[in-house]
């Protein structure tokens, strides 16, 4: 599904990011926003966020079974 991958990307980003600021003291989507408080850093933390919680719900489904192709 693609919003699926969409919210695992962006966890991955966000992921990504938090180790970025834990390593290096270095936060990449702050600096690409203009900082950590502008309105398009809220943003791309709130998607995120929303992101890492749709990602949770991938832990509890069922696989569906993949077709096999002859």
């Amino acid at each position: 599904m693609a919003l699926d991958k969409i919210a695992l990307a962006l966890t991955v980003i966000g992921g990504l990011n938090w180790g970025s600021v834990g390593i290096f003291r270095f936060d990449v989507i702050a600096r690409l926003c203009g900082g950590p408080a502008t309105t398009a850093a809220r943003v791309v933390y709130t998607l995120i966020g929303i992101a890492a919680i749709w990602s949770l719900t991938l832990l509890f489904r069922e696989r569906e079974p993949r077709s096999r192709q002859a």
